[in-house]
């Protein structure tokens, strides 16, 4: 089926979770949209945000600009969970072959349309397609069609996901059980003495993946490829491991995306973690209230309830914190900052936060650049014109994050 993935008018409300990445690339269950969307697209295009273009273009080939009008076309919002029962749902529309539009609230989730109403080219911006949506003349669907709205929305339907997702894999991929319960495919290592309990859900290792010695996991968990569990780590209750991570102390109900380090002890409870993260020896988040309350985030100055008990910390891309960081429950922490002693605030992008020493200053862009250089270099990675551009634009963009009192910080 002919397939467009878009981004909305709220997709930033799902910053910094969704600043570095398209939202049809977050990772939820342990897939992300792009994953389960690419099997079943004959032609697939996207829409996103200007200072993702180039980024897109590079990193996800199976994709292009415009998908043409040869037939039907599915409109997908690209905030939609990655859930198996979602996709499904998106199949039957379109199989079903009704032309029609799937809302949530005011945000459209899905539309099918046919050949004749399909977007033209100069349509597929941002701008340029949110009136196209506007204008469809198209009747409404009844479908339900879930979608992210907030950061802490990742978390919350990654809970609710994970189990089910994990079966998808598990029908859909090769592996062997190595231990009741614990399926590897080719080249993962349970180590010496590693204790797993399955009766939750299963433990997926993808290819290459290592388990370190005298480790516990409990299902239902997946550690992606070629990451490594640090031996003496307990890894539970529904965590998501990407692709080259490095993971030790205790980690539960989280998300890590690919090339992220929590690599020494320390407590991660209930959180989001971007992509080439670094959290310091004894970095630690509280993820339950002393009350014993339901959590609140804050959300560009406006509180919003969580409807959830556990919640601990929605940290972007390129974020670093310095050894024995406590953070306090439901905090965002920006892209491309560092952080030192207490986190009792929300942390904006690019920014040294040593509040409890009485220093909050900006990072340059040009320091998170070098050590982008640095980092890629550990890996293997090369740094592409597009890499150092899309630092650029994330620190334009989140300019206005970094204001305290009305004053811009100091440099």
């Amino acid at each position: 089926m002919n397939v467009i993935l878009f981004e909305d008018e709220t997709t930033e409300q799902l910053n910094p979770v969704a600043l570095a990445r398209p939202v049809f690339g977050i990772t939820c269950g342990s897939y992300r949209l792009i994953d389960l969307v690419v099997p079943t697209a004959t032609a697939l295009a996207y829409v996103v945000r200007p200072h993702l273009r180039a980024i897109v273009a590079a990193d996800y080939p199976a994709m292009t600009s415009w998908v043409g009008t040869t037939g039907p076309v599915l409109l997908a919002n690209g905030a939609l969970v990655p859930s198996q029962e979602v996709i499904d749902t998106l199949r039957r529309l379109f199989t079903d072959g009704k032309p029609g539009i799937v809302r949530v609230g005011t945000r459209i989730a899905a539309a099918i349309i046919s050949p004749n109403l399909a977007p033209e080219p100069r349509q597929m911006t941002c701008d340029g397609f949110a009136q196209y949506l506007a204008n469809l003349p198209l009747a409404d669907l009844d479908a339900k069609l879930p979608l992210f709205q907030h950061p802490h929305d990742v978390v919350r339907h990654h809970l609710q996901i994970m189990g089910p997702n994990l079966e998808h894999r598990l029908a859909h991929g090769a592996y062997r059980e190595i231990a009741p319960g614990v399926f590897a495919a080719e080249g993962a290592e349970l180590g010496q003495y590693v204790v797993t309990e399955t009766k939750a859900g299963p433990i997926i290792l993808e290819a290459g993946a290592k388990i370190g010695p005298y480790c516990y996991l409990t299902g239902p968990v997946h550690i992606g490829r070629s990451a490594r569990v640090i031996e003496h780590s307990a890894i539970k209750d529904r965590v998501s491991l990407g692709h080259t991570t490095k993971v030790g102390g205790e980690v539960e109900g989280s998300i890590i995306e690919p090339f992220t380090n929590k690599q020494h002890h320390g407590f991660l409870g209930h959180s989001y973690l971007g992509s080439w993260v670094n959290l310091g020896a004894g970095t630690s988040n509280s993820d339950l209230k002393n009350t014993y309350g339901e959590v609140n985030m804050e959300y560009n100055g406006h509180k919003v309830s969580t409807g959830m008990q556990f919640v601990g910390c929605m940290v972007g891309d390129y974020a670093k914190s310095a050894v024995n960081t406590s953070i306090f429950t439901g905090k965002v922490v920006g892209v491309g900052s560092l952080l030192y002693g207490f986190v009792t605030t929300n942390v904006p992008s690019f920014v040294n936060y040593a509040r409890s020493f009485g220093q909050v200053t900006e990072v340059p862009v040009e320091v998170v650049i070098h050590s982008q250089q640095r980092m890629f270099a550990r890996r293997n990675v090369e740094q592409r014109p597009c890499d150092v551009q899309l630092l650029h634009d994330m620190h334009a963009l989140t300019r206005n994050e970094r204001q305290i009192a009305g004053e811009p910080l100091a440099l």
